[in-house]
């Protein structure tokens, strides 16, 4: 019994004396500059902190470069804005004198070029027309109707003889409101305007990547902005005699903005 007890006490000095050891080992390399376990590092000192975050997918550091590429292109359309305004003692005889008007305005522009899905009636008002002359009784002198009425154009070689025909058809009670040209093929344009903006905004990135000591990787992330050209007007008031009307269409920009993320080798 005796002997069995001396064995026991015997084992606890020998652990105890074992986990003094390990303790003393452990407390030393920490003292001799052992770094911390990786997963307990925060990396504040790490160079790479300053760098910008990975590109997910890619595994390295990426550039972001912004571009803009403008292309003009010449007007294809010209829009037409047109009413008739037609005075008559009573409201039938009123709105048949504008409906006459009207309808050989839309048969003139018919024969020369413009396309029946391109004639639209853009309104109709009728209002009672007063004769001012005695403040304290106004007389009423008959009643007005106007009808509006738009049309595209998109042969502009033909515009102008188109318009003053146009006019002159319907008499000295059609208003020409104005006239306005248009970009509306802007296909072709915009293909080409996202060619250069790509190509400026890789050159960029390669610009970049050079002075970093590092080669261009390729692009990851693509985002753009079209900007296509609104309609311009160009004329407007009224025209009482039948002329061709000088169309000069001039020129539009299409623009295209993007923003390429590239990845860095």
């Amino acid at each position: 019994m005796t002997l069995t007890i001396t064995a026991r006490r015997a084992s606890l000095v020998i652990l105890a004396l074992m986990c003094l050891m390990v303790v003393y080992l452990v407390g030393a390399n920490r003292s001799a500059g052992t770094p911390p376990p990786a997963a307990a590092f925060t990396g504040a000192s790490n160079s790479s902190s300053t760098l910008p975050p990975p590109i997910a997918g890619v595994g390295a550091a990426g550039i972001t470069v912004g571009a803009t590429a403008d292309v003009a292109g010449i007007p294809d359309t010209l829009r037409l804005d047109l009413s008739v305004v037609a005075t008559a003692p009573s409201v039938s005889e009123a709105l048949a004198k504008a409906n006459g008007s009207a309808d050989a305005v839309q048969k003139s522009l018919l024969s020369n070029g413009v396309a029946k899905k391109d004639l639209q009636t853009s309104g109709l008002n009728i209002a009672p027309s007063y004769d001012y002359a005695n403040t304290a009784a106004p007389r009423l002198k008959g009643y007005d109707v106007t009808e509006g009425l738009s049309a595209k154009l998109r042969d502009l070689g033909r515009a102008g003889d188109a318009i003053g025909k146009a006019v002159g058809a319907g008499g000295d009670v059609v208003r020409v409101n104005g006239i306005s040209l248009d970009l509306q093929d802007t296909g072709a344009l915009v293909s080409k305007a996202r060619d250069r903006a790509f190509a400026d905004a890789k050159i960029k990135a390669e610009q970049y990547a050079r002075a970093a000591g590092r080669s261009l990787g390729e692009a990851v992330g693509i985002a753009e902005n079209v900007a296509t050209p609104s309609p311009i007007s160009v004329a407007s008031g009224s025209m009482a005699k039948p002329s061709d009307v000088p169309i000069q269409p001039g020129s539009q920009v299409v623009s295209v903005s993007v923003t390429v993320v590239f990845a860095m080798g």
